[in-house]
């Protein structure tokens, strides 16, 4: 049976050797497609794509962005969809750093594309692959409104004090150096779900959101007010990661420069690819570094510990800030899946009102759920984040020529 892909939105996540796409329904939420190009530049591209009810792989060489979706509409027009005559009311992309210049989802323009490249110097690693992505879509969908959706918007007004490292403000201002964050439209779409779940005003509550995926970040939020996150000027600093250290004393850096000779290139590489667990063990897969954990395993053992210690010290950090908090939410890879992490992260903290359920904890599901006693005082909660629904969501706002909150 097809589905109707009038006013669906397709959203769009390039990576650089990557190309996540989704097509939805931004209202009543129904997923019509999506799939996943991956390692395009190399001899081994594949691409899978699903769509109703089954699922498809093609290996062959994507040489880059366009390529990749290139295959994709071709994998679409196979399921019975052309993308050029879908009725879709917008693309969404994602984009990793908007800078100081963007703070809400943009309509994408020429100058905005310029914009976009100019500001790259803030995280080459994604906005350069992120802008592939936009380029490709409206060269091939001419007649779709593209709307880029910014990773770091939803912390754009983070308070001075959260926001100010504290290096000689000329310098700061000047290549602007400031924290950022990011996973902003993960944190914005799970902490709104929260609310719904609890049944209270969004602007009542205070909580500690915890996105916990390869990529790893937390933040507090003051009655519907981001005060602070983990991630900084780029998504390097902060809670330990798959890949990334998160946190780290500056001057180790200038010590392996200086002594171990590394390059700005190489610095960049250990930090971000060989870093966090995978540094630690030679593992960014919790599932693994769990087995390995139940063997015996003490490298295993130490990667976990360090990673908890990081996660519990920001979560201790944040209790302070807030001053109550009413609920503290686990979501993305791990934070959804790794029951051992939940109860570990929040382990010993009953004085504070919170009190983990073993049973609840240990359930698996895809919905929203409680992992608290009845009787925490502080909901401790496990709510899926969907991403890509709320890009769509602001991206077909803004082609209906909205500003969405």
């Amino acid at each position: 049976m097809s589905t109707s892909t009038d006013g669906a939105v397709l959203v769009l996540n390039a990576g650089s050797s990557s190309l996540k796409y989704q097509l939805l329904h931004p209202d009543t939420t129904e997923v019509i497609a999506e799939g996943i190009a991956e390692r395009i530049g190399e001899d081994e591209s594949s691409i899978t794509h699903e769509q109703n009810g089954e699922s498809s792989t093609r290996t062959e060489p994507l040489d880059d962005i366009s390529a990749a979706l290139d295959a994709a509409s071709e994998m679409f027009a196979a399921a019975g969809t052309d993308l050029a005559d879908a009725g879709l009311s917008a693309v969404g992309h994602r984009v990793v750093h908007g800078g100081r210049s963007f703070f809400h989802p943009t309509l994408v323009t020429d100058e905005v594309v310029s914009e976009i490249s100019r500001i790259s110097t803030l995280a080459p690693l994604h906005n350069k692959a992120n802008l592939a992505g936009i380029e490709v879509a409206r060269k091939k969908l001419p007649d779709v409104p593209s709307v880029a959706v910014f990773d770091t918007a939803f912390f754009h007004d983070l308070p001075d004090e959260a926001a100010t490292y504290a290096i000689d403000r000329g310098v700061a201002h000047l290549h602007a150096v400031r924290r950022y964050g990011f996973h902003g439209t993960s944190h914005q779409y799970v902490s709104g779900k929260v609310a719904e779940f609890l049944g209270r005003e969004y602007n009542d509550l205070n909580q500690i959101v915890l996105h916990l995926g390869n990529g790893a970040s937390a933040s507090a939020i003051d009655h519907g007010e981001p005060i602070d996150t983990s991630m900084g000027m780029t998504p390097l600093e902060g809670l330990v990661m798959g890949t990334r250290s998160g946190d780290i004393d500056p001057g180790v850096l200038l010590h392996l420069s200086r002594v171990a000779k590394l390059s700005n290139d190489q610095l960049d590489t250990l930090l971000n690819k060989n870093s966090g667990l995978k540094g630690l063990c030679g593992d960014n897969d919790f599932r693994t570094i769990t087995a390995r954990m139940d063997s015996g395993d003490e490298n295993a053992k130490r990667a976990y510990k360090v990673y908890i210690h990081r996660l519990r010290r920001y979560i201790g950090a944040y209790m302070i800030e807030l001053g109550n908090v009413d609920a503290i939410t686990f979501t993305a890879g791990v934070g959804e899946n790794a029951d051992n992490v939940r109860r570990d992260a929040l382990a010993g903290l009953e004085n504070y009102g919170i009190v983990i359920d073993d049973e609840r904890n240990s359930l698996r599901s895809k919905q929203a759920r409680r992992i608290s006693t009845d009787s925490s005082t502080v909901d401790v909660l496990v709510v899926p984040t969907n991403e890509e629904l709320a890009i769509a969501r602001q991206a077909a706002a803004v082609a209906r020529g909205e500003q969405p909150e």
